[in-house]
């Protein structure tokens, strides 16, 4: 008595196909877990960190001196003079976070924003760091490279022809601002702790915040887009530390 094989036989290119079929299932659904990680990561509450703790990838150093390095997920900045790192990409409305510890002494520095770059040069929009007790102008808008404290304190120097009474005039309008400043920031600042700013851009509206203070509330039209930037003020030996910096882009 005879009997037939009924097995099924599949010809190579059958299987090949097949086999090419559920690679191709597989690395789709290996990549949609991966975007889903990404996403999460990103929307628990829509901010996207700047910095990844391990490396200073997206960062760059436009100056021919300074040394910027990551330390115990930390960015350690030290340096003779000043300078800054900056952020490869621009950002125009968003809010950003970040954490800022400066080193004991004479020490000061700030978050550029908005920030324009040249070889060897950053400047605008800072938010002030400022190690000075007595002074106490941390949370401040300093314009880095132009206008100086043009607004929030307001502190301008005139010209050595001005007479009198406009230099009198002007000292007034300092004094009265710069005491304003001081009673919304109070002692928000922390010297020789960690600080919580938090810079929020939308159209010409600017706001600093200063472990929840808000320090800077203005509106200013001078610059519409540009990179984050952390800097070293210059003292030699001195670490600058940063570390929890972030960003979420507004629409």
């Amino acid at each position: 008595m005879s009997s037939t094989n009924s097995t099924p036989i599949h010809s190579t290119s059958s299987i090949q196909t097949m086999i090419i079929r559920r690679a191709f299932l597989a690395t789709l659904l290996l990549s949609s877990l991966s975007l889903n990680l990404v996403q999460a990561e990103t929307d628990k509450d829509g901010f996207t960190p700047l910095f990844d703790g391990k490396t200073l990838n997206g960062w760059k150093n436009p100056y021919e001196w300074g040394k910027s390095e990551v330390v115990d997920g930390e960015i350690h900045l030290t340096a003779d003079k000043k300078f800054f790192l900056i952020t490869e990409k621009a950002y125009g409305d968003f809010v950003f976070e970040g954490d800022v510890h400066l080193p004991e002494g004479k020490a000061n520095s700030g978050f550029i924003f908005r920030g324009l770059v040249e070889p060897n040069k950053v400047y605008g929009y800072q938010a002030e760091v400022d190690g000075d007790d007595n002074r106490k102008w941390s949370g401040g808008l300093y314009d880095e490279g132009r206008r100086m404290w043009f607004i929030s304190p307001i502190n301008l120097k005139l010209k050595k022809d001005a007479t009198p009474e406009e230099l009198a005039k002007q000292e007034a309008i300092n004094k009265e601002s710069i005491a304003a400043f001081r009673a919304r920031a109070g002692d928000a600042f922390k010297r020789n702790d960690w600080n919580t700013y938090r810079i929020t851009c939308k159209g010409n509206k600017i706001t600093i915040e200063v472990n929840g203070v808000v320090t800077t509330d203005i509106e200013d039209s001078l610059d519409a887009s540009g990179p984050i930037g952390i800097q070293h003020h210059g003292e030699k030996g001195a670490t600058y530390r940063f570390r929890n910096l972030r960003i979420k882009e507004l629409k």
